[in-house]
């Protein structure tokens, strides 16, 4: 992955950067509206392939997703959680001309001791479920 890959993402009208070449390499800020719930998991299942940890980050309506994918990687054996910060962040809105308050929600997640042998088997279950579709 390109340490400079971005991608916009919007949620609650502002638009904001998923951006994979930040100072950890390991940041996701996610959007409820641009890409799927999915994309954000596989996303995070790399980071933590790449890096050891990922860090889930989002702003308002966003936070239930961020929630959400972090509980699927939890329930699934792959994360463990390492820490959850959460904050207010004023963001300038051009509409109103004034600034508003977002709440923000940062979850960082690491590896769980079974990650690699849980992804290489799912990595096995994808590829014998690949030959048995072209028979």
């Amino acid at each position: 992955m390109s340490g400079d890959a971005a991608a916009v993402v919007q949620s609650g009208g502002e638009e904001r950067k998923a951006v994979a070449g930040n100072a950890g390499g390991n940041r996701i800020q996610v959007s409820n509206s641009k890409k799927p719930l999915f994309f954000y998991v596989n996303l995070a299942k790399r980071y933590m392939q790449q890096h050891g940890d990922v860090e889930l980050s989002a702003l308002g309506l966003a936070i239930s997703t961020v929630v959400t994918i972090a509980e699927i990687l939890k329930n699934n054996g792959l994360a463990v959680e390492k820490k959850i910060r959460t904050s207010t962040v004023e963001i300038s809105d051009e509409t109103r001309g004034r600034p508003i308050q977002k709440a923000k929600i940062e979850i960082l997640l690491g590896k769980t001791e079974n990650f690699d042998d849980l992804m290489a088997a799912a990595a096995g279950e994808a590829a014998t479920g690949d030959g048995e579709e072209q028979s």
